[in-house]
């Protein structure tokens, strides 16, 4: 979960897939400990065999953690809805990383459920999942 922090979303995203029991590692470029594990500065400095990474950083910050990934072999990356990550998703494609942009992870990490599951509903609904 690259840009975890206290106080944005990437944040949520780190303690809710825990809390699920996915496997996730929190990555923030100066923070030593998050939720009480261990904080990777950058996605190299991940154990070896991660192959997906969410993103919740600005767009700017997206662009290097593409070049990160690229070098990591990382395959598929998940750019968190509310931001225009367009840049650094046309340098992930160029690159042979798979994509998911403008979607909510708690929208699709199972299980889904509260204020996440009314969306999903809504998003089925109207044809947008």
């Amino acid at each position: 979960m690259v840009g975890v922090s206290d106080k944005k979303f990437g944040g949520v995203i780190y303690k809710t897939l825990k809390k699920r029991k996915y496997s996730v590692y929190p990555v923030h470029p100066t923070r030593e400990i998050f939720d009480g594990d261990k904080c990777y500065s950058k996605l190299s400095d991940l154990p070896d065999g991660i192959k997906t990474a969410v993103i919740a950083v600005s767009p700017d910050a997206a662009k290097t953690v593409v070049d990160d990934a690229v070098d990591v072999g990382i395959t598929h990356l998940w750019f968190q809805q509310g931001r225009d990550f367009s840049v650094a998703m046309e340098k992930a494609k160029e690159k042979g990383i798979k994509t998911v942009e403008k979607k909510c992870i708690l929208m699709y990490a199972e299980p889904v459920t509260g204020l996440h599951a009314f969306h999903r509903f809504l998003a089925r609904l109207f044809n947008k999942y």
